[in-house]
C-alpha cells in the first residue's frame, strides 16, 4: 500500500470514528434526558410508537380536528381552559350535536375561570342549549366567594381524545382569533400537535381522571382504551408531562429544568408570559454560562398588559448574560415550545410563569424527534426576521414607565 493510500485509509478512519462519536453524543444525550425525566421528574413513561401531525395555525387544527370528529364513531372528549361564544366555538358545538345524535358520547370540561375571563364567554343559556343537544358539558371548579383556592390550580390544559385512537395537545384553545387575530394585537400564532399511538392513553387517562373528579362520575373501561389497530406503524418518540396540583406538583418545572441542564449545544425558547419561575431561571443561567447558545422569543404585544413588561424585564437580565433575545413584532405568538440541541423538543399548554408551573393543571409532550424539531427551529429561525432584537440600545429606547413595570411584575414572579 502506497503511503498517499494509507494517508487516506487514515483519514476515512478518522473520520468515521468522529461521525460515530458524535452519532452516539447525540444519541446518548436524547437517552439521558429521557431517563431523567421518567425517573427524576416522575413523568409518564416514554412511549415509542407515536405519529405527529404538527400545526402552526389554528385553521389548521381546527380542519384536522372537525374532520375527525366529523369521522368520530364511540366517543369524543375535549378539555379545554376555554370555549368562546363565537363562529369557530358555535360551529364546533354543531358538529358536537350531530354526532350526539347519531350515539357517539360527546364528554366537554372547560375551566371556569377561563370562561369568565373571556369577553365572550359560555353562559348559562348557552350551556342549557348544549346540553339539551346530547353532548355533555362540565365547568371545572367554578370560583365562588369566598372559597379563595379556587382561583388557584386552574385547568389550563387542551386536550381532545377522539375513539381513543387519535389526540390532539397544545396551546390553542377554541377561539376566532387563532383564526382572525385581534385588531389590538394582530394575528394570532400558536403551535398544536396531532398524536396516534401509545400516548394517546396517557392523554385519555388524564381526560377521564379529571372528568370523574369534576362529575363524581365514573367513566372508564376497555372501551375508551382500544389498542393500537395492527396496521398503524409510528416512530415518535414521547414523553407526556402532566402538572397535576397535589399529585404531580413539580412534574413541569422539572421538565423545563432538567431539559435545560441537559443541554449540550443549544437552546431555543418561544413562550408569550415569559416569567420563569426560580429553578428554570437557574437552569438558563447556568446554561448561558457555560457556553450553550440561548435564544429566547417572547411577543412585543399581548392579550395580557402588565405582563410583557415583565417578560421583557426578565430576558434582559439574561440578555447581559449572554442570550440573545428577539421580541416578536407581528402579531401575538402565544406559543409554548423550546427546542434542545436540535434533538428533542417540547409543546404544550405550560407557561413559562408560576401559574402554569405551580398552580394550574397543564400537559406537555417532550417529543425526541430531529424532524418535529427541525421543523420548530424552522418556524423559529423565520419568525425572526419577524422580531426585533433586544440589545443594550433597544432597551435604553424602551420607556422609564415600562422598566418601572417590568421591574414590578419581576418582583411579582412567585404570583404571575
Amino acid at each position: 500500500m502506497t503511503s498517499v493510500k494509507v494517508k487516506k485509509y487514515f483519514l476515512f478512519c478518522l473520520l468515521l470514528i468522529t461521525a460515530i462519536n458524535i452519532f452516539a453524543q447525540n444519541c446518548n444525550s436524547d437517552s439521558v434526558v429521557l431517563k431523567i425525566l421518567e425517573n427524576e421528574c416522575s413523568a409518564m413513561p416514554a412511549t415509542y410508537n407515536n405519529s405527529i401531525k404538527l400545526f402552526s395555525n389554528g385553521a389548521a387544527k381546527f380542519e384536522d380536528m372537525f374532520a375527525e370528529i366529523a369521522n368520530a364513531k364511540h366517543h369524543i372528549h375535549l378539555d379545554y381552559f376555554n370555549f368562546r361564544n363565537d363562529s369557530i366555538g358555535n360551529a364546533l358545538f354543531d358538529l358536537l350535536a350531530v354526532k350526539a345524535q347519531e350515539g357517539v358520547e360527546v364528554r366537554a370540561i372547560f375551566d371556569a375561570f377561563g370562561n369568565s375571563s373571556n369577553n365572550q364567554p359560555l353562559k348559562k343559556k348557552h350551556l342549557k342549549k348544549i346540553r339539551e343537544k346530547g353532548i355533555q358539558i362540565h365547568k371545572f371548579k367554578p370560583v365562588r366567594f369566598p372559597y379563595i383556592d379556587n382561583f388557584f390550580n386552574r385547568d389550563h390544559r387542551k386536550i381532545v381524545v377522539i375513539d381513543g385512537h387519535i389526540a390532539y395537545m397544545g396551546g390553542i384553545n377554541v377561539a376566532d382569533y387563532y383564526i382572525k387575530g385581534l385588531p389590538e394585537i394582530g394575528d394570532w400564532y400558536d403551535i398544536h400537535i396531532r398524536v396516534e399511538g401509545d400516548a394517546v392513553v396517557q392523554l385519555q387517562d388524564m381526560f377521564l381522571k379529571l372528568w370523574n373528579k369534576s362529575t363524581e362520575q365514573n367513566v372508564g373501561g376497555e372501551q375508551y382504551f382500544p389498542p393500537v389497530d395492527s396496521a398503524f406503524s409510528g416512530d415518535k418518540t414521547m414523553i407526556i408531562i402532566d402538572r397535576t396540583p397535589n399529585e404531580t406538583p413539580k412534574q413541569m418545572r422539572c421538565a423545563y429544568a432538567v431539559a435545560i441542564r441537559e443541554a449540550q449545544k443549544s437552546i431555543k425558547i418561544i413562550n408569550p408570559y415569559f416569567l420563569p419561575v426560580h429553578k428554570v431561571k437557574k437552569e438558563l443561567k447556568k446554561a448561558i454560562k457555560r457556553g450553550i447558545d440561548v435564544e429566547i422569543m417572547i411577543p412585543a404585544k399581548s392579550d395580557i398588559p402588565f405582563t410583557p413588561d415583565g417578560s421583557v424585564y426578565v430576558a434582559h437580565s439574561l440578555m447581559k448574560r449572554g442570550a440573545e433575545v428577539f421580541l416578536f413584532d407581528e402579531g401575538f405568538h402565544h406559543s409554548k415550545i423550546m427546542m434542545v440541541d436540535s434533538l428533542f423538543c417540547t409543546v404544550g399548554s405550560a407557561n413559562l410563569d408560576s401559574r402554569s408551573l405551580r398552580y394550574d393543571y397543564e400537559v406537555n409532550s417532550f417529543i425526541f424527534d430531529r424532524e418535529i424539531t427541525d421543523s420548530l427551529t424552522h418556524i423559529f429561525e423565520n419568525d425572526k426576521n419577524r422580531s426585533t432584537k433586544l440589545t443594550p440600545e433597544v432597551w435604553k429606547e424602551r420607556s422609564c414607565w415600562k422598566k418601572f413595570v417590568g421591574w414590578v411584575a419581576r418582583l411579582l414572579t412567585p404570583f404571575l
